[in-house]
């Protein structure tokens, strides 16, 4: 549903929503989910208690949003990246570069998902990780079209499914991610980019393309 199309009261509803995931997610950080009780976010962000139970059952619930709210900014953004017209190696790049803006902007709440979510004292609510593959898998199947896409063009071989080839780009920029996210001054993603680029698509394009068409598009502002 479109903002737009939203009643006032509505619209009011989903800031206030805002408001308090905003604020467990900056006393989450700070202080690890387990340290902090409901009674402290309804404190900090003004509310009742009892009027954050209503948007929120449990704490784990309040967590489960949190989660999903960064999964639909992911989703949206690298889809639309991918969306805007441009030639393959161009959208591939722009996905490349997106995905690290986006862990940028939101480091805390990734860095709480791996240390909670993964965490051996965490039992996330069963069907969430389901959600969360459906999710990274249409973003997946959006990639694989570009492949697919630069296949009939003749950019790629066409060897490889392109569905395989998504896993394998998006894969191999994780584990750069993750190096980021470790050591952020030794290993800084957007740096990385196109080294990214000259690892995976030195293999994939066809002979007679430019390799110079690798590492030489310019990342465009999204």
């Amino acid at each position: 549903m479109q903002n737009n199309t939203l009643t006032r009261r509505q619209r009011e509803y989903l800031r206030h929503r805002n408001e308090i995931l905003d604020v467990a997610l900056r006393l989450f950080s700070e202080k690890g989910y387990h340290n902090v009780p409901m009674q402290e976010i309804a404190k900090k962000a003004e509310f009742a208690i009892g009027t954050l139970y209503k948007f929120f059952e449990n704490k784990e619930e309040l967590y489960k949003a949190l989660v999903l709210r960064l999964a639909e900014t992911f989703h949206h953004t690298l889809t639309s990246v991918l969306e805007i017209p441009s030639d393959e190696m161009d959208k591939l790049r722009r996905f490349l570069q997106t995905k690290g803006d986006l862990f940028a902007d939101n480091l805390p709440m990734i860095r709480l998902y791996f240390t909670e979510t993964r965490g051996a004292t965490f039992n996330i609510k069963a069907g969430l990780d389901t959600q969360l593959r459906q999710s990274h898998d249409e973003v997946l199947h959006k990639l694989a079209e570009v492949f697919k896409t630069g296949m009939r063009r003749k950019i790629f071989n066409s060897a490889a499914d392109p569905y395989v080839l998504a896993v394998g780009l998006d894969s191999l920029s994780n584990g750069f991610l993750f190096l980021w996210l470790e050591k952020p001054k030794e290993h800084p993603y957007p740096e990385k980019v196109d080294m990214i680029m000259d690892i995976f698509f030195s293999q994939i394009l066809r002979a007679d393309v430019p390799k110079a068409k690798i590492s030489s598009v310019e990342p465009k502002s999204t």
